[in-house]
């Protein structure tokens, strides 16, 4: 029966129900029994799939296996087993009311309406979590929970148990039995926000005991032992050079002009692998947690404090261990050598990012002053830096300039404001040598042909970069069609935009059309940073994939045989790599909610902004003052019908002929906040300035 089912729905690409079936295959009383059992087997084999009242078989689709991934208006996105591939959109009606987390099977078209990949759900294969979060609802004879993760409306809830729950709480229900386990509190509680992330993303807060206590047995004084076989760098001038708020300084520089006129530069880095071993209780929780996460009010370290913020921490005026990788440059920043070691510092000073620029940009006396025996070392630093930037620049490298937001909260914990973060040339100095560091040793392993972990960004699809190419000569600028597999033409555009309106805009879109960094067991190279050989060695405090490079440099260095297959790191690094994303969706997510909360007490107030997105319900308006964006509706434009213009990125008035696009600037009116949705709706008040365009 099984086979002549399949025969006739591949038959019938539209599909057939269930009566239709039954009817064709003459089937009729007790025998459809035996037909519903038939096709309940071929849904659990994936053979068929299920379209409403409609059975369907999986010919002209490709059926693949992903993570389900809810948006709060209603669709969804699939992210595809084995990463470096694009998400699939899930339209609301097609995602058979999946959960973020749940791993399901899609059918895929290739392109769907937009010209994109586009899916439905066909079936959960596993659940993604065992509970539900999201927010309370009190009916008649009936409570209800409005989930977080899912494009389903309002679930009925089974059971309140022994809570006494206010309308509008936020909880916690198990997935199965709808039963309420546990009440994280009112949406305005404080700490309520990072308490919801931390349950959504199964972020782990706490580590296990046997952690804990290896962690408090590693917190301990370096002996004569630790020191065998390290070379002593004690006496050379090092520093870190961190954020503000940083507590886990996992790497120091230091430098020298040689009397050849050669630039020696040290980058040494926390040597945790010193400290913690494979196979211990420690290693494991940080491999479960692939990376640490960082909030506005607290972090989740990936190890626990005794190590992140002590014995592994590169205080300075105290001796830490060590791996170094020293470089050698000539004047114009071409490497002539490179070494690795393990090695014993004792950083002199704590620096920021800001105290920094304070002394090398800013030339502030007093901090000059302060800080004078550390001048001609962050002179030399400076100098290098630009060296090194310049020619990664002739090589191609895509430098996005695109800051990040920055939440400032009072002793209170409640947001002062949100800003843009400052990226000065501090911060370029640290980037340019952990770039520096982080090749060197990625080119030296492939050299040795052994198994190994990559940092990998694959070149981004052509279709992705036809459609940014588009998108940019609206705005009157061109890019050969040659570029898809060369990131210098792309360079070139963000070079053409730096200090326009539009800048951050085509910054964004143009990441948008990138693929997702990612690690790998293969090395694909880094097109981003048109690097041919690239890994992450620089942050093993906060960043698992280092510490599994630590360990195999070292392993390489002591000429030991590395005994690992490929196949294993390449489990490992797919696993990271999820790790990863997750914490990125969580500290994004986290940062919107803060977001929200802020404007909520701005209603009403007025601002300027940029026009950051156009789409067929409206545009998206960043603000200048405030690190924030909001929704203008077309419904809120009252003076003409506004039409959508795809291929153009603008909205177009039938009447006026007015027209809104990216770049745009306008003046907007804050009048209304869901912090739940976490939408904020602006009313447009003004057009100040239209950006340039190609368009008449």
């Amino acid at each position: 029966m099984e086979n002549e089912i399949l025969d006739l729905l591949k038959q019938k690409r539209g599909g057939l129900s269930f009566p239709q079936l039954a009817g064709l295959l003459h089937v009729r009383g007790r025998s459809q029994t035996k037909l519903r059992a038939a096709l309940k087997v071929l849904l659990k084999r994936g053979e068929v799939y299920k379209k409403r009242d409609s059975y369907l078989a999986r010919q002209d689709r490709i059926v693949l296996p992903g993570e389900f991934m809810a948006s709060s208006r209603g669709f969804g996105f699939v992210r595809l087993e084995g990463g470096g591939q694009d998400d699939v959109f899930i339209p609301a009606r097609y995602t058979q009311g999946a959960f973020s987390g749940d791993i399901v099977e899609i059918s895929v078209k290739e392109k769907g309406k937009k010209g994109k990949p586009e899916g439905q759900v066909i079936r959960l294969l596993k659940k993604g979590r065992e509970t539900l979060l999201g927010v309370f609802r009190k009916r008649p004879g009936q409570p209800y929970l409005e989930p977080f993760d899912s494009s389903a409306g309002e679930v009925p809830l089974s059971s309140t148990g022994s809570f006494v729950i206010p309308d509008g709480a936020i909880v916690e229900a198990d997935r199965d039995s709808l039963a309420v386990r546990d009440v994280l509190g009112m949406p305005d509680d404080p700490g309520v926000d990072t308490r919801v992330i931390i349950k959504r993303y199964g972020l782990e807060s706490q580590f296990s005991a046997e952690a804990s206590v290896e962690a408090k047995k590693a917190l301990r004084r370096i002996s004569s032992a630790d020191l065998k076989r390290r070379v002593d760098h004690r006496d050379w001038p090092t520093v870190t050079i961190d954020g503000e708020t940083a507590q886990d300084f996992d790497d120091a520089v230091s430098i020298k002009k040689l009397p050849s006129g050669c630039y020696r530069l040290g980058v040494h880095i926390a040597d945790v692998s010193h400290y913690v071993r494979p196979g211990s209780a420690v290693d494991a929780d940080a491999r479960s947690r692939g990376t640490s996460v960082y909030f506005p009010d607290r972090a989740i370290p990936m190890f626990p404090p005794e190590l992140s913020n002590e014995i592994c921490c590169l205080h300075p005026g105290v001796d830490r261990l060590t791996l170094t990788v020293e470089l050698k440059y000539d004047e114009k920043g071409e490497r002539k050598s490179v070494r690795f070691y393990p090695s014993v510092i004792r950083s002199d000073e704590r620096l920021t990012y800001t105290l920094v620029r304070r002394i090398l940009v800013d030339g502030d006396v007093e901090v000059r002053k302060k800080f004078e025996r550390l001048l001609p070392p962050l002179e030399l630093m400076a100098d290098l830096c630009q060296e090194l930037r310049r020619r990664r620049t002739e090589r191609g490298a895509i430098d996005f300039d695109l800051p990040e937001p920055e939440v400032m909260l009072n002793l209170q914990g409640v947001t002062e404001d949100i800003i843009r973060a400052e990226r000065n040339l501090a911060h370029q100095i640290i980037e340019e040598f952990m770039i520096a560091a982080n090749e060197a040793v990625a080119r030296f392993m492939e050299e040795k042909g052994i198994p190994f972990i990559y940092r990998i960004h694959e070149p981004p699809k052509k279709e992705a970069i036809d459609e940014f190419r588009r998108f940019i000569s609206h705005l009157g600028y061109r890019m050969r069609k040659d570029t898809d597999q060369s990131p210098k033409e792309l360079q070139k555009v963000l070079f053409d935009v730096k200090g326009k309106p539009e800048e951050r805009m085509v910054n964004q879109i143009l990441l948008r059309s990138m693929k997702w960094a990612r690690y790998s067991a293969k090395n694909l190279g880094h097109f981003g940073l048109a690097s041919d050989a690239y890994t992450h060695f620089t942050s093993p405090i906060r960043r698992y994939p280092d510490l599994i490079v630590h360990r195999l440099l070292k392993w390489v260095m002591s000429k030991m045989e590395v005994q690992i297959a490929e196949e294993v790191l390449a489990n490992k690094a797919d696993h990271l790599s999820d790790r990863e994303r997750v914490a990125m969706e969580a500290e994004r997510e986290i940062v919107d909610r803060y977001r929200v909360r802020f404007m909520r007490e701005r209603i009403g107030e007025e601002f300027e902004g940029i026009i950051s997105g156009v789409t067929a319900f409206g545009f998206f308006v960043e603000l200048k003052d405030i690190f924030v964006e909001g929704l203008v509706r077309v419904t809120s434009l009252p003076d003409d019908y506004y039409q959508y213009h795809e291929k153009q990125y603008c909205l177009v008035g039938e009447r006026t002929h007015k027209t809104f696009r990216i770049g745009d600037q306008v003046k907007v009116r804050v009048d209304r906040v869901d912090v739940e949705r976490r939408h904020i709706d602006f009313g447009l008040l003004d057009k100040i300035h239209k950006v340039k365009s190609a368009i008449p």
